[in-house]
């Protein structure tokens, strides 16, 4: 099967992550990430709320100059006792992420937000992670081969970061940076993509 747009779509987002993924769908799109102020505040500890206001705010800054297009916008977190964690700042903060981390569970979220002019249609997916008992020469190693620095929480899944974890609860896709069963679901149902039959090559 294959997905077909009736309208441009641009991806907000400078993830390889969540441009392969979309890639996946085998629909043409343009990649241009947001530069939107990402500084916004915790509301009552609603993380689905802060994550969609997070992904609004990436495509509405997109959309003011491309109006004709739909703009896919998306953010992740990781969440833990409460309290938020970004992409760690240096290498000892990824080791003390991981650390808290270890034989415990923690939850992503991840806000997507679709503008497309003055429409806004956002929604966001919630999975819970439960990493092994780690020990320090794991997480080291895993520190130092650099994978940690770029991603919320200080680790990729989808990379050697799958060998922390011990099962998860809910979709993995969603841990990736994008729910991408979801995601399809809400572009269908607002009429953004076509479901047809038949073969695609992948030449985004």
């Amino acid at each position: 099967m294959k997905f077909v747009s009736n309208v441009p779509i641009i991806l907000a987002s400078g993830s390889p992550r969540r441009k392969e993924l979309l890639q996946t769908l085998g629909f043409h799109f343009e990649v241009l990430p947001s530069n939107a102020d990402e500084a916004i505040d915790l509301i009552d500890e609603d993380f689905n709320g802060y994550v969609e206001r997070l992904a609004q705010r990436k495509a509405k800054v997109v959309s003011e100059t491309e109006k004709h297009s739909l703009v896919i916008a998306a953010d992740t977190i990781v969440v833990f006792n409460g309290n938020v964690y970004p992409k760690p700042s240096t290498a000892e903060e990824a080791v003390k992420f991981l650390t808290s981390f270890a034989g415990k569970t923690h939850s992503v979220f991840t806000g997507i937000c679709l503008q497309y002019g003055e429409r806004t249609i956002s929604f966001s997916e919630e999975t819970k992670v439960t990493f092994k008992p780690l020990d320090e020469q794991l997480i080291k190693a895993y520190v130092d081969s650099g994978d940690p620095m770029d991603k919320a929480g200080g680790y990729g899944i989808q990379t050697t970061g799958a060998l922390l974890v011990e099962k998860i609860d809910g979709d993995y896709l969603n841990v990736v940076g994008l729910p991408l069963s979801k995601f399809v679901d809400v572009m269908r149902k607002e009429g953004f993509l076509e479901l047809k039959g038949g073969v695609f090559t992948d030449d985004c």
